[in-house]
């Protein structure tokens, strides 16, 4: 295990219903560094966030946080770990029928008692940090833009100052200009809080932004990883087709692969 590691992920390997979708995952995270986890669909980079939630057991492999190996917990120890965290769903997961308010509050009450105008003063004052007005809070989720939301997901996961915030696709849905607005957000927060992040993210304009370090997940492994700074030069051509977009290269010639031998099976 790495030292200096906030978090480190080894040879995390795991299946279902006997397909593999993790077969050797390994990356460290530093202490208040941004990863972000990139990868084709289905490569496994959101079954590697669920394994570090201990929402899946891996089949094998280690997880370690602060040195301590996380990876078959028992329910009491992992919610203990789970108060480090706080985390942005891919659209939002706000509750609907709370106000905003109680939405961004959620957690902190639930961990601690609190009068009805201190939760309101602390919502508030995050929605203020996050560039929304006071006024906001009493609404509902349906009553604000996919932005407003996205900006509210983000004050409730920063709401109890977590050592640790996890992002899933936190610009997906996002005109560009708001996209960026919602990066830098995310980036002034971890700062801020002197926070561990890792993204999980298919926008590259967003990766180059929020991004310290970045990892590919490819095949159920580790494919690259590095500072954001050497992702044009990786020298993978895999690495190469997905950052640049290109249409062609060794991914979709894969995925051209499968999808015949998937035919020839259900033909067979």
């Amino acid at each position: 295990m790495t030292t200096h590691a906030k978090i480190s992920i080894k040879n995390l390997a795991k299946s279902f219903s006997g397909k593999s979708v993790l077969t050797d995952v390994t990356v460290d995270v530093a202490p208040q560094e941004s990863l972000v986890i990139i990868g084709t669909s289905g490569c496994g980079k959101s079954v590697t966030l669920k394994c570090l939630l201990g929402l899946i057991t891996p089949d094998s492999g280690d997880i370690f946080i602060d040195g301590v190996n996380v990876v078959g917990q028992s329910r009491a120890e992992r919610e203990t770990m789970l108060h480090r965290f706080g985390m942005t769903f891919q659209f939002g997961a706000l509750f609907d029928s709370l106000p905003i308010w109680e939405n961004i509050t959620f957690r902190l009450r639930q961990k601690q008692k609190m009068k009805k105008a201190e939760a309101r003063d602390i919502a508030a004052d995050i929605v203020g940090q996050l560039g929304l007005g006071a006024h906001v809070i009493d609404q509902y989720p349906a009553e604000l833009s996919g932005g407003m939301q996205k900006r509210v997901a983000l004050a409730r996961a920063i709401a109890d100052k977590p050592e640790i915030l996890l992002f899933d696709e936190p610009t997906s849905g996002l005109d560009p200009i708001t996209g960026g607005v919602i990066d830098n957000l995310i980036t002034d927060s971890v700062k801020r809080l002197g926070a561990t992040a890792i993204t999980i993210s298919h926008d590259m304009a967003s990766v180059r932004r929020i991004a310290d370090k970045v990892a590919m997940i490819h095949q159920g492994r580790v494919l690259w990883s590095g500072p954001v700074s050497e992702m044009d030069k990786s020298g993978i051509e895999e690495v190469d087709q997905f950052v640049h977009g290109k249409p062609v290269g060794p991914l979709t010639t894969a995925i051209n692969k499968d999808a015949l031998a998937a035919q020839a099976q259900k033909a067979g």
